[in-house]
């Protein structure tokens, strides 16, 4: 009889624990052991990366599990580099699995002389090789459009949906989903309508980057627990801000539920003496013990969809079909009630 051959998967140093999840998550899935390509991603005393694969990736379906998070250019060469080297191993057809995607800010000229560092990394990836991109939580839609291959770009607001649903089971009829920005005004009536809340937006005005002139609360929070959504959280000093905002115009809880927690610099800090009393965020990004020690500041795992839309991309099948409730409870094998 032929033998099944399995996806591969290897992973470079981004997200060590991230890759084994979705490793140990697939092996589940099929019955059979899918573990990560024996590989070294090392560096040389000059700070040069260096990859060597151990095992014959020769005509393989191989995954490559890596946000190109901080440190962003250490993290994308590293993706690169590994690229090429399977590529020169002649595996068949190369996918690469960016939980995170670096440079997304990027992804338009907002004044004369400066880059769309987005599309220069689209180039460079699709340059290097890979055929295939796995993401989730654009910070932009038009990213999708700089590639001239697939991307599949996974939303967290299911995912959401469905932790929401378990935390506030009871007090539905109490939330109010907040984008922290105009913006961001998609992304949360996506999940308001998921969830069936009414939606406001907090309005910022900026002098310059990094400081927060004035904000306003479109809508009334009045009473409300109110849930901000946004893709990322980087200093978490607009985050902070908005909570502060919403519960002086009335707001009796605020929570956040964020894609990416990038959590730079004095985030945490901030987190934990804000007047937020949950900040929710999922483990895209490595996060740090900082992050991971932080009273409230919970993670919740990306793993099983992760697994699940590789394995639809192997099998040839939709990973659409992972945005919806029906499809993703499953998944996550009870850990969140289906309704």
């Amino acid at each position: 009889m032929p033998t099944i051959e399995e996806p591969k998967l290897i992973s470079g140093n981004a997200n060590l624990p991230l890759a084994k999840a979705i490793a140990r998550r697939m092996s589940l899935h099929r019955g059979v052991n899918v573990g990560l390509v024996e590989a070294r991603v090392e560096r040389f005393n000059d700070g040069e990366i260096f990859v060597e694969v151990f095992e014959n990736v020769r005509g393989e379906d191989m995954f490559i599990i890596q946000p190109t998070s901080n440190p962003a250019n250490d993290n994308l060469m590293e993706l690169l580099i590994m690229c090429d080297a399977l590529r020169r191993s002649s595996a068949a057809r190369i996918t690469a699995v960016i939980p995170y995607f670096g440079y997304a800010r990027q992804d338009r000229r907002t004044k004369a002389r400066t880059p769309i560092s987005s599309k220069l990394v689209a180039n460079m990836l699709v340059g290097a090789g890979i055929e295939r991109v796995l993401t989730m939580d654009l910070h932009a839609a038009q990213i999708q459009g700089f590639f001239d291959i697939p991307v599949d770009n996974l939303y967290a607001s299911p995912i959401f949906a469905l932790d929401i649903k378990t935390q506030f089971a009871g007090r539905m009829d109490e939330l109010m989903i907040v984008s922290p920005d105009v913006g961001g005004v998609a992304r949360a009536r996506e999940l308001a309508k998921r969830l069936g809340a009414p939606l406001a937006i907090v309005d910022k005005r900026r002098e310059k980057p990094g400081e927060i002139a004035e904000m306003t609360v479109i809508g009334d929070v009045s009473g409300k627990t109110c849930l901000i959504v946004d893709d990322m959280v980087d200093t978490a000093g607009t985050l902070c801000k908005a909570a502060e905002v919403l519960t002086e115009n009335g707001a009796n809880e605020v929570h956040s539920y964020i894609s990416h927690g990038v959590m730079s610099g004095p985030a945490v800090e901030r987190v934990t003496n804000s007047v937020m009393k949950s900040l929710v965020i999922t483990d895209s990004i490595q996060p740090t013990n900082a992050v991971k020690g932080a009273p409230n500041i919970r993670i919740v795992p990306t793993a099983p969809v992760f697994a699940q839309a590789i394995l639809n991309i192997w099998h040839g099948t939709s990973v659409s079909s992972l945005f919806e409730a029906e499809t993703l409870s499953p998944i996550y094998d009870g850990m969140y009630a289906a309704e």
